[in-house]
């Protein structure tokens, strides 16, 4: 009887044992599935412009690197007179330029300091091609303008209008080349009605559009 027992002792151990480590081993699986799982890290953000086409403005956030040379790699801002700074060349005009034309710009100015230079220029931020809707829209602010937007298309990029607003009563401000302001104006009842369908007009950077 005793022998009995202490066979039955030992097989409810060994049944425990297997279920212990049936239960460590879901855990571990379930982990990794978790893991798995779990998106990775996202990487640096881009714009999407085309190096070769784009023309730096303004504004505009440029990501420059250098092979081999960390010092002179570093991310710099297009300052409103369209110059940017760069240690051991100083100041470089960026505006006016793409980015691969700014490469060749770059790597000719960096000869001085260094040999063969190897440049990459990478437009990081765009704010020179940008918009900005402000007043009674769900979601007011700066967006990038880099395809064709009329006010119609940024209204509803900006989330729509809010209950109270005045939406016969919208209108553009765009400055012109001498700095006077143009307020050009944007009934949106006429507009989705068939109406003066002209006032939809197609935006230009650094337009406002203001919703009362």
């Amino acid at each position: 009887m005793y022998v009995q027992k202490r066979g039955w002792e030992k097989l409810a151990i060994r049944a425990w044992q297997w279920l212990f480590l049936f239960a460590v081993l879901s855990s571990l699986a379930a982990a990794q599935d978790t893991a798995a799982q779990k998106p990775a890290p996202a990487g640096p953000a881009t714009t999407g412009v085309r190096p070769e086409s784009y023309v730096i403005g303004a504004e505009d956030t440029l990501s420059i690197y250098v092979w081999k040379e960390p010092d002179m790699s570093k991310s710099v801002p297009v300052r409103p007179d369209g110059m940017i700074s760069l240690p051991l060349v100083g100041e470089i005009k960026a505006a006016g330029y793409t980015p691969v034309q700014l490469q060749g710009v770059l790597a000719e100015a960096m000869k001085r300091v260094i040999s063969d230079p190897q440049v990459t220029v990478v437009v990081e931020k765009i704010a020179s091609l940008s918009f900005n809707i402000v007043g009674e829209v769900n979601h007011p602010g700066y967006f990038p303008l880099t395809r064709r937007m009329t006010v119609l298309d940024a209204i509803a990029l900006s989330g729509g209008f809010k209950d109270f607003a005045k939406v016969k009563k919208v209108y553009v401000l765009r400055t012109g080349a001498n700095g006077t302001q143009e307020r050009l104006p944007f009934n949106y009842k006429e507009v989705i009605a068939g109406k003066n369908p002209q006032q939809n007009i197609e935006l230009q950077p650094r337009d406002t559009i203001v919703v009362p």
